[in-house]
């Protein structure tokens, strides 16, 4: 009963859906039509539109990946491209429409924002609905808004790095978000400026056979310092969705960035990303990620160390249940001397699940004196589960120092008898077991996550082992 009852938790707090309310809804399928009727609803400027329609053509030129995970089930004439759910962006909770309002309550946004947060943004299928940054920050110069309303603001900033770091020529996924983007982030941090709490950006999805492609653009400026939070949740629906991100980060000279996403998508959703970062002198980069949820995950979080004495950071989680398959990883590619990187990986596969690390370390012609570490430990919970390991290692420097380990264990029928023999239940002691293996990388995401997440491992835990 009390498996039931975890279970139930988690759909009634994610997987609800609302009445679906739109103002603009697209035509199913994906044509040339659908893409410049996104850009014409979005008043955007030519050389957008123009981008849009070279990333269509080079998306209808590329195959499907042969490797990582099945996309088989992915059906891009069965998906929704668009939806205007409301006519206006609100920066008062109160002010948006009654299901909007009702769902973020549900899954505890305004909390978030009142106790912990420097700045909020929510996007509800294709649009950021809701906008809210403290007063404090704007006096500094920190611009933190929908990439909508980055791209008619400031245009000149936007058009100066958008697809620089990622083109769309980069993987055909990649070239889909570029034709059809709408929503995500801008984030520029002046020169110097500290953001102490983090920004957050909230991302669902509540129509069914929808297709979500937010576009994240951050800037920190020299010497500055922020941290991005992300979160994603969609209903359970027995039909495929699609959401495909991309992300592009500027670390500027001495500056540090921490990107953490805690995705929490429904079983019935294709997650396919791409992030990358770019790393000047002495600046720092970090990704923590923690992916639970979706039919397929197939992200890889990446950072170009330009500068020397740059750092890039990835820090994982992957937790695939039945009919699940996560293939996450990393890529740190070394252009500068004195650079270094360091990827930990934890991933968690039960009832036949299938969790896999990709990674990439590069170190080019020139990155003498760099360092490298990778850990890739996976926690197998039953016989059907599998893990795999597919590190790759490019190095045409001498003077580099590059490590790699990995691990494959099961949770110990000694440590669960030590547990219950002092009055834990079964359940409650895998899920110790559980959160302790991950521990390493969820004490690096604020308490408030940390918590979130631990709670989450737990309902996916429900009835996992035996």
């Amino acid at each position: 009963m009390q498996d039931n009852n975890h279970q139930f938790d988690s759909e009634v707090k994610y997987g609800f859906s609302m009445p679906e309310k739109h103002v603009y809804r697209a035509k199913k399928g994906l044509n040339i039509s659908v893409v410049k009727s996104i850009s014409k609803l979005k008043r955007e400027p030519l050389w957008m539109l123009e981008k849009r329609q070279k990333a269509y053509q080079y998306f209808l030129s590329k195959s499907m990946p042969n490797w990582g995970a099945d996309l088989s089930l992915l059906d891009f004439d069965d998906i929704t491209y668009f939806i205007r759910s409301t006519d206006k962006q609100v920066s008062s909770w109160e002010d948006l429409p009654s299901e909007i309002k009702m769902t973020y309550d549900r899954i505890g946004v305004p909390d978030a924002e009142k106790n912990f947060l420097s700045g909020v943004s929510a996007q509800y299928e294709s649009e950021v609905v809701y906008e809210s940054i403290q007063k404090e920050l704007k006096k500094k110069g920190v611009i933190f808004c929908d990439m909508d309303t980055g791209l008619k603001m400031y245009p000149d900033i936007v058009r100066n790095y958008f697809g620089t770091l990622i083109p769309h020529t980069d993987n055909k996924f990649a070239a889909l978000n570029t034709a059809v983007w709408s929503g995500g982030s801008f984030v520029y941090v002046p020169k110097g400026v500290r953001v102490e709490l983090p920004l957050q950006a909230y991302f669902r999805m509540n129509a069914e056979r929808f297709g979500q492609f937010e576009r994240t653009l951050i800037i920190a400026d020299e010497g500055s310092y922020v941290h991005y939070i992300e979160g994603c949740t969609a209903p359970i629906y027995t039909t495929s969705s699609l959401h495909s991100a991309v992300v592009e980060v500027f670390v500027k000279k001495g500056a540090r960035v921490r990107y953490t996403t805690v995705q929490n998508w429904s079983k019935n959703v294709f997650n396919l990303v791409t992030k990358r970062a770019q790393t000047d002198e002495n600046a720092i980069m970090e990704w923590v990620d923690c992916n639970l949820g979706s039919q397929a995950t197939m992200k890889y979080p990446s950072v170009y160390l330009k500068g020397e004495h740059s750092k890039g950071e990835v820090l994982s989680i992957a937790f695939a249940g039945k009919n699940q398959h996560q293939d996450a990883g990393a890529k740190m590619i070394h252009f500068a001397p004195h650079t270094s990187s360091r990827i930990i990986s934890k991933s968690i596969s039960k009832e036949g699940g299938r969790t896999s690390y990709r990674g990439l370390i590069q170190i080019l012609k020139g990155a003498h004196d760099t360092h490298s570490y990778v850990s890739c430990d996976a926690l197998l919970l039953d016989e059907k589960s599998r893990s795999d390991t597919y590190p790759t290692m490019r190095t045409k420097e001498q003077e580099v120092e590059v490590q790699h380990e990995a691990t494959v264990e099961k949770i110990g029928e000694e440590k669960l008898f030590y547990l219950q023999s002092r009055g834990i239940n079964k359940y409650d002691a895998e899920g110790l077991l559980v959160n302790g293996f991950i521990d390493p990388i969820a004490k690096e995401i604020p308490l408030e996550y940390s918590i979130e997440l631990n709670r989450l491992i737990n309902l996916e835990m429900s009835g996992s082992i035996g």
